[in-house]
């Protein structure tokens, strides 16, 4: 890679990217060659992250070069290497933690941190019906967080999911709630994402949203069953921006999976509560602990 670091190196093609992008007239063009005029004062390594991340989110998926994703992939390496990767097998089961007497206790753990970082078959994104990531830059939901870790190949493997969907049920088709959808990890250190679009609670909670809440984690297990997929780690499930309530998103995550291993005992090696704020780790405790 020379004597440029390798930040250095992506962030110079993802600015020459979006000013080519800009010049040729596509709808987020305008927006990033904005963004990469603006960021060219990028001189610290966190301005340089923020930098990066920012131009990746908005890029809308299309073909990169070979040599631009081998920075980016070079880079997206680096940066989890600094971060650290946490294998499943090192987190402790809720009984081993706890000492859970609940049925399957030994094979479903509680566990805090970045989900980017786990290695383990797969991970759950809580994604939106359009299923191509956040697209605003830096923003601190799951979905922008797995996409940027992922990398531009996440990207255009969703896009070209939904292409052909749309060929087949309309221009118009969105994800609709509680689906699973399977795409390889990339630069994740898991095998795989499984995307599921949660429920939003405008208002009142009501039967129907806890039904698609409900279809969210069996789907996602079904989907790993069927693809042979033995360990999952699952987000929480439209807690943030779409408001689902947290202690009653755990009820039903918890009694989904319960439902799950007492239907198929042998299906899974592994399920991992995935949490990152300390209100969603005490109710998945009170519930498994």
């Amino acid at each position: 890679m020379g004597e440029k670091s390798k930040a250095d190196l992506f962030l110079g093609m993802l600015r020459e990217d979006a000013l080519d992008d800009g010049a040729k007239g596509s709808p987020q063009g305008g927006t990033g060659s904005f963004m990469a005029r603006k960021m060219r004062a990028a001189v610290d390594a966190g301005e340089k992250k923020m930098a990066i991340r920012s131009l990746m989110n908005i890029r809308m998926p299309r073909e990169a070069s070979k040599e631009m994703l081998e920075a980016q992939d070079a880079y997206l390496q680096e940066e989890l290497e600094a971060k650290g990767v946490v294998s499943w097998k090192e987190i402790p089961t809720v009984d081993e933690q706890y000492g859970s007497r609940r049925p399957f206790a030994d094979r479903i753990s509680i566990w805090q941190g970045d989900i980017t970082r786990l290695r383990i078959g797969a991970i759950v994104n809580a994604a939106n019906s359009q299923l191509l990531g956040c697209f605003v830059p830096c923003h601190r939901c799951i979905d922008n967080a797995i996409h940027s870790a992922a990398g531009m190949q996440l990207r255009e493997e969703c896009h070209r999911i939904m292409e052909q969907r749309r060929a087949r049920y309309g221009k118009r088709y969105e994800e609709p709630t509680g689906t699973a959808t399977l795409t390889k990890g990339y630069n994740l250190p898991c095998d795989y994402v499984v995307h599921t679009v949660g429920p939003i609670v405008y208002g009142r909670l009501t039967d129907s949203l806890c039904e698609d809440l409900r279809n969210c984690y069996q789907n996602v297990l079904e989907c790993c069953m069927a693809g042979n997929i033995r360990s999952v780690a699952f987000c929480c499930i439209s807690t943030g921006e779409f408001h689902f309530p947290n202690d009653e998103a755990a009820r039903i995550a918890v009694d989904t999976v319960a439902r799950f291993f007492k239907e198929n005992p042998d299906a899974m090696d592994r399920v991992v509560f995935n949490v990152f704020k300390d209100e969603d780790r005490i109710w998945y405790e009170k519930r498994l602990a």
